[in-house]
């Protein structure tokens, strides 16, 4: 199992940015998938999450109504769609399932930084 993020980088507070996440390994479709942050000096905290058909999404009450996560799993990949964004988003953001055998997978993550 290997998952793979991209689409981090630097923008100004209010702008945009999509993350996207990769998976290999595994059933992709046959598994809920989430994105996880941690910024610097704080524990790592659950963001949005997606179940197997994206029948439906939760998101933390920090990022309703800015962040959109999404999945295409013709493709194996789980997105997270961020407007809005503001200096606390900045983070590394991970892209997890908890997956085959009951085991939890982490990706490397993908730095956003919000700054002006």
């Amino acid at each position: 199992v290997q998952l793979v993020e991209s689409g981090g980088g630097l923008v100004q507070p209010g702008g945009s940015l999509r993350l996207s996440c990769l998976a290999y390994g595994f059933t992709f479709s046959s598994y809920g998938m989430t994105w996880y942050r941690q910024a610097p000096g704080k524990e790592r905290e659950l963001v949005a999450a997606i179940s197997s058909n994206a029948a439906s999404t939760r998101y933390a009450d920090s990022v309703k109504d800015r962040f959109t996560i999404s999945r295409d799993n013709a493709k194996n990949m789980v997105f997270l769609q961020m407007d809005s964004l503001k200096l606390e988003d900045t983070a590394v953001y991970y892209c997890h399932t908890h997956g085959p055998y009951g085991v939890d997978y982490w990706g490397k993550g993908t730095l956003v930084t919000v700054s002006s």
